[in-house]
């Protein structure tokens, strides 16, 4: 009898732990920093703070004057916001299209951690998230559209499923659908939430979870008028054939997703400025 006492504790502390929030990995955020600001050649560094902690991001503005606004971007497992390949064409080429990037350190496992050791850090994730959104709001960007790229993109999902009001849209490049009981990773239940426009690209050789599981996405993303499926051929994970198309791909389809919201009726009108709001 105690022998099974002894054995469901265990039990429920592994589920507890499976649904633990656990801290970054400060030691390897810091090594990417160190690295990046010795190489940085394009845009700057800022460092912004979510929960007490402080973290980096690669803010980098338009060449125009004017903007459309702001791409937050967030790399995939185990990166950071200067990677090549895909995270580094993103943030340079999107602002020769007018839109200004700011692609976020998302907080990091140990070395050889693997995916399910990642979703402690969902909330996390989300503060940081956050805390991109009102930087790239103080920056007078009156357009936010999150890009979030393997990992990263359920990340966005996780932060945004339930309030995406601070955003235009949200981009998602090769999104899994794991095979979990975890709540931070239920990419299906949180792609039925998203109510904002939703650009859901994936490559034709990519890892199976993401090919296989692209008609349940579609499935789960019916009744979103703005969501957009697109499939590009001859692309594995890491887009090595031509990451321009993938990048073209991502700000024709921001243009258009603008221009609409600037065309769309204002929920609340109210023409006479004096008047009351009814």
């Amino acid at each position: 009898m105690k022998f099974l006492i002894t054995v469901f504790w265990i039990l429920c502390l592994v589920q507890y732990l499976g649904d633990t929030c656990w801290a970054s990995d400060e030691k390897r955020e810091s090594e990417f920093a160190d690295g990046i600001n010795k190489t940085l050649a394009m845009g700057k560094a800022v460092w912004l703070e979510s929960e007490g902690n402080k973290f980096l991001g690669l803010y980098t503005e338009t060449e125009k004057l004017t903007s459309k606004g702001t791409v937050i971007i967030l790399h995939d497992m185990g990166g950071h916001p200067n990677q090549r390949q895909l995270i580094y064409g993103l943030r340079v080429y999107l602002p020769e299209h007018n839109w200004a990037t700011l692609a976020l350190q998302m907080p990091l496992r140990e070395i050889g951690a693997s995916i399910e050791e990642y979703y402690g850090l969902f909330p996390e994730a989300a503060a940081r998230i956050q805390a991109g959104i009102s930087y790239a709001k103080s920056n007078d960007a009156e357009n936010v559209v999150v890009v979030g790229y393997g990992l990263g993109g359920l990340m966005g999902m996780y932060a945004l499923s339930e309030s995406a009001a601070d955003i235009l849209a949200l981009v998602t490049i090769s999104l899994s659908v794991p095979t979990t009981e975890n709540k931070a990773a239920k990419t299906l239940d949180f792609i039925k939430k998203i109510k904002v426009p939703l650009l859901d690209i994936y490559g034709a050789l990519d890892v199976a979870d993401v090919v296989g599981s692209a008609r349940g996405r579609r499935l789960a993303a019916k009744e979103n008028t703005g969501y957009r499926q697109i499939k590009i051929n001859d692309e594995g994970h890491a887009y090595l054939h031509d990451e321009g198309l993938l990048v073209k791909r991502v700000y024709s389809w921001l243009g258009v997703t603008a221009a609409a919201s600037e065309l769309a009726p204002n929920p609340n009108p109210n023409p006479n400025p004096n008047s009351p709001t009814q």
